[in-house]
């Protein structure tokens, strides 16, 4: 049977877990069956139970990821974008700078292919690629299970963050939680100012939103303090960064962000835990 999410809009799809049926989205963002109808789909009472016991399987995953991380006294932040916001160039670049100061490991998802695996090889880092087309039904985020599938393929004991990067995608990511300790968006000022009050879900679901390609500010018709004023509305006080992964414009910071977050959870972890 496969599995429905929520999207912002109070919209539902059915996401292909279980059976691996695979659909498609049209211009609405809805989700139709291979035939191109929802004849197949579960409605009413019986919906909202899949709903819910889908959610429910993937926060059981989600808590044992999370124990699972932090008895191993690593830190693990989930990285989300949608596609092209420059996450994959971004992470690079902190593999680089925070080699011989944090063993990095990386659960690298995407739809298919290995493209940004193989851009992240070479720093140190321990990865482990997860597509979604391989045994998934090509979902468009990953959820805490497929976090788990990929944990065994790391070396935890021997590591001190766990960087997942996640599917690009501003809607599907946001709604499930993989067991990570902080979640960090990386937006693109490509992207436009509103971005904040389309997805809110996303924006209001990290830690940390990075405002990325900033180098790119003198060349675009953008209005920078409006994009603050509707991030405010919508996840008020949230930190931010400014950064440009191609000139290094505050990657440090953002480095030193993810050094103060790996202190603060070994800090908090409970004495022989």
């Amino acid at each position: 049977m496969g599995r429905f999410h929520r999207h912002d809009d109070g919209t539902e799809h059915e996401h292909a877990h279980g059976d691996h049926h695979h659909h498609h989205h049209d211009d609405r963002g809805s989700a139709l069956s291979p035939h191109g109808d929802h004849s197949g789909y579960a409605t009413g009472a019986e919906r909202v139970m899949v709903l819910e016991n889908v959610f429910a399987e993937n926060d059981r995953a989600a808590a044992d990821n999370r124990r699972d991380f932090t008895a191993a006294g690593l830190t693990a932040v989930n990285v989300m974008s949608s596609p092209g916001a420059g996450k994959t160039t971004l992470l690079a670049e902190t593999l680089r700078r925070l080699r011989g100061r944090l063993r990095i490991g990386v659960i690298e998802g995407d739809i298919e292919t290995s493209i940004d695996a193989d851009r992240l090889t070479g720093f140190g880092a321990s990865i482990a690629l997860i597509n979604t087309a391989d045994g998934f039904g090509g979902e468009c985020h990953l959820d805490a299970p497929m976090v788990r599938s990929a944990m065994p393929r790391l070396p935890l004991a021997e590591l001190d963050l766990v960087v997942i990067e996640n599917v690009g995608n501003l809607v599907c990511p946001a709604e499930f939680d993989v067991g990570c300790h902080a979640g960090v968006m990386v937006y693109s000022v490509t992207e436009g100012e509103e971005k904040p009050l389309k997805y809110p879900v996303m924006f209001r679901s990290v830690e940390l939103v990075i405002v990325n390609k900033t180098d790119l500010l003198p060349h675009l018709d953008y209005d920078l303090a409006a994009f603050y004023a509707n991030l405010n509305a919508v996840n008020p006080g949230v930190a931010v960064l400014e950064t440009s992964a191609r000139t290094g414009a505050g990657i440090e910071a953002w480095c030193d962000w993810l050094l103060a977050l790996h202190q603060r959870a070994c800090s908090a972890t409970p004495p022989g835990y």
